[in-house]
């Protein structure tokens, strides 16, 4: 007993020692980055100070050189923080020390023209600043190495008060007299926009804010422009083919009138578009690096907001699940979760379905029964959806202008040479088969019943189901349409659900807030990819992988104001919401769990609902369902092909696990014949939905570094 009380006493005395000790121990973080992925031979620091230790007695130094000079103290001398450069190329050690205290940080320097974690890069790759417009007027001109690098580079424009368009500002020491004024913090600030143009990772970046050089001095991260909210927006352009092998020649744009004009300061590079670069692993880390430089060149800002529509949707989701801490909140529009299957496997199975209705059908289709089977609301989204997507699967068909016709690949001539796939594009993921040196690739249609539902409905007849599965087949290597089903490599399977390319919800993004803005498409004459049914399938993933959703809000409305565009009321004030919900989510430090704390923050006025097609909309306040509500007649949600054939509305299968088939899965009665019919066309089986994918496995963490050779990361 006796000795039992002397270790309680022990330990009581032990503990506040420790508590103790820690207060007193100097403290020393990156601010500008995760410390293993530094770029650019600099990081910023700081150096928290314990009370009682004189800030001016702080030392630092990198690889043994001082380089105390750089600090600078901040606001109530308890923290100094600096800009550390001469970082060599790897590992190097940053020290602080005062008195007899040290604090030690390992960083890891990367090039800054990459790669840090998207693993070798692409070859061949097409420089493209001479098509580089400027904001002020001109181009970026040729590049000045094999990186695509240019001369980083600052101008100005301004907001006349008259016109619509910015102006270049020719003396940038001089305010123009016809400058409009807007206010910002408080003040008013002339609206002269300060834009920085370089390269980073091989994409050309821009930054742009409110800025006057007349009066305020130039920025860096202690002393932060007049202008500035202290808010960054990180935009996202969309698209896809022909997203490989370019640099780009344009961003996702910086120069949006209202969130300038608002204070915010806008990033972009051209990786960042998915019609440059439709690898989301790529786009996140050019994305790292721009912040990563922006923090370094501006100041860290109270958070980041996501910004883009279509594959700048897809961007953002992708990276927030991937990548935590790079998007604090997100603001998507027209959405899909991700590139390689929630918005490519419709527009795959819709061109087997318009080559199988033009040239292989057995029996006629009206145009109503192709529609039934696709699952669309419009029988011309089949046709859209082949042509404008589904060439992402072929190795010829969309490959960039730039990129010269001897360095493509031609299954004869040259088969060594660039395939223009998206599978191609992410084979650091997926990996190489080393039989034909090509990507592996997770794409499968073995046991699909095109048109399921529409047999078990009435709306085809069992003869057209029959006919429909007999001849869909599948797409060859090259992505051409071929008659045998097509079976995914289980390699590249695996390696898609481990490292998030198949969007899994239950990273980063189980506690992002989210506004899932859509302007409906679905009724498009012509057909249209942005489909509404998306927004369902993020949202039965985050339900999937985190037991909720309610971090995710949909916006719904017409298309008056566009895809996605500022002049919308709507959009603008969901700009403000995330505003708020992330301006009070950070004051929370509370330890309370993540996900309560973000429920709490979240403004009492934003809720789900969408807007009436009245010339003077109405909202319509309601929590937005697949197949019900208010919203829904307004706006109905419709399926696709493989809902149809009966997969789940997350759309989260690459291959499906098999069964027989089984006559209580068909509302028609098949005669013997029909049923060995059915048999030979199935001889594996047919898809049990009811069961996860084959290789279907959670996400396996974060912060995941690719390699080159096999699947997987290191």
């Amino acid at each position: 007993m006796r000795t039992a009380l002397i270790t309680l006493a022990a330990a009581v005395m032990i503990a506040p020692s420790a508590a103790y000790a820690q207060q007193r121990a100097l403290k020393l973080a990156a601010v500008s980055s995760r410390p293993e992925f530094v770029t650019g031979g600099d990081v910023l620091v700081r150096v928290e100070v314990p009370p009682g230790t004189p800030a001016g007695g702080v030392r630092l130094s990198v690889n043994g050189a001082d380089v105390t000079a750089r600090l600078r103290a901040d606001a109530g001398c308890r923290s100094l923080t600096g800009l550390v450069a001469g970082l060599a190329v790897g590992p190097n050690e940053i020290v602080a020390t005062s008195g007899g205290a040290s604090a030690r940080l390992a960083v890891v320097n990367h090039p800054i023209e990459g790669p840090v974690l998207s693993g070798p890069q692409e070859q061949p790759f097409v420089c493209m600043t001479g098509r580089f417009k400027l904001q002020a007027g001109g181009t970026l001109g040729a590049p000045l190495d094999a990186n695509c690098s240019i001369a980083t580079r600052v101008d100005y424009v301004y907001r006349p008060t008259t016109g619509a368009d910015f102006k270049a500002l020719a003396d940038p020491k001089a305010a123009p007299a016809d400058a409009a004024m807007v206010t910002v913090n408080g003040k008013q600030v002339p609206f002269v926009v300060r834009i920085e143009t370089g390269t980073i990772d091989r994409a050309v970046y821009q930054i742009a804010m409110l800025h006057n050089p007349a009066v305020d001095p130039a920025p860096d991260f202690a002393s932060r422009s007049a202008g500035w909210n202290g808010r960054l927006i990180y935009t996202f352009g969309g698209g896809c083919e022909p997203g490989w092998y370019q640099q780009g020649g344009t961003t996702g744009g910086v120069m949006d009138d209202v969130q300038l004009r608002l204070g915010y300061a806008v990033a972009s590079a051209s990786l960042n578009v998915a019609g440059n670069n439709c690898n989301d692993v790529i786009s996140a880390e050019t994305m790292m690096m721009v912040k990563e430089h922006f923090i370094e060149a501006y100041g860290a800002p109270l958070f980041t907001i996501g910004w883009g529509s279509s594959g700048g949707a897809i961007q953002q989701y992708q990276i927030a699940d991937n990548y935590p801490g790079l998007l604090d909140g997100l603001i998507t529009g027209r959405s899909f979760m991700d590139s390689p299957f929630a918005s490519s496997l419709s527009s795959g199975d819709s061109r087997l379905l318009l080559t199988y209705f033009d040239k292989n059908a057995g029996v006629p289709y009206t145009a109503e029964q192709k529609r039934a089977v696709a699952g669309f609301r419009t029988v011309e989204t089949i046709s859209n959806l082949s042509r404008v997507r589904a060439p992402r699967f072929n190795a010829t068909e969309r490959c960039p202008e730039g990129l010269a016709p001897e360095l493509r690949y031609h299954p004869a001539s040259n088969p060594k040479g660039a395939r223009c796939t998206i599978w191609d594009h992410g084979s650091v993921v997926y990996g190489r088969d080393p039989k034909t040196g090509f990507a592996r690739r997770p794409l499968d249609n073995v046991g699909v019943q095109y048109g399921l539902e529409a047999l078990n409905s009435g709306a085809i007849t069992k003869e057209q189901f029959l006919d429909l599965n007999e001849k869909i087949g599948g797409f060859d290597i090259d992505g051409n349409v071929a008659p045998p089903r097509m079976a995914a490599d289980l390699a590249a399977t695996r390696a898609a659900y481990r490292t998030g390319r198949m969007g899994n919800g239950g990273g980063g993004l189980a506690t992002t807030p989210i506004i899932d803005y859509r302007t409906y498409y679905d009724d498009q004459p012509g057909g249209d990819v942005h489909l509404r049914f998306h927004s369902f399938s993020t949202r039965a993933r985050l339900e999937k992988a985190n037991g909720y959703s309610d971090n995710m809000v949909m916006l719904l409305q017409d298309k008056r104001y566009g895809d996605f565009d500022t002049t919308s009321p709507v959009l603008v004030q969901a700009l403000a919401q995330m505003d708020q919900w992330l301006t009070t989510l950070s004051k929370d430090t509370s330890a309370d769990p993540a996900i309560a704390r973000l429920r709490r923050a979240r403004p009492a006025e934003l809720v789900e609902g969408c807007w009436s097609k009245d010339e003077a909309p109405q909202r319509i306040a309601e929590k937005l369902q697949y197949r019900s509500g208010r919203c829904n007649e307004l706006y109905p949600a419709f399926s696709f092909p493989r809902g149809v054939a009966g997969a789940p509305i997350s759309n989260d299968v690459i291959k499906c696990q098999l069964k027989p088939p089984s006559a209580a899965d068909y509302k028609a009665a098949f005669s013997a014949d029909e049923t060995a019919r059915l048999r030979r066309i199935f001889p594996e089986g047919v898809c049990d939905w009811s069961k996860p994918g084959v290789g279907q496995e959670r996400l396996t963490g974060t912060w995941q570094v690719f390699k080159a050779g096999s699947s997987g990361t290191e």
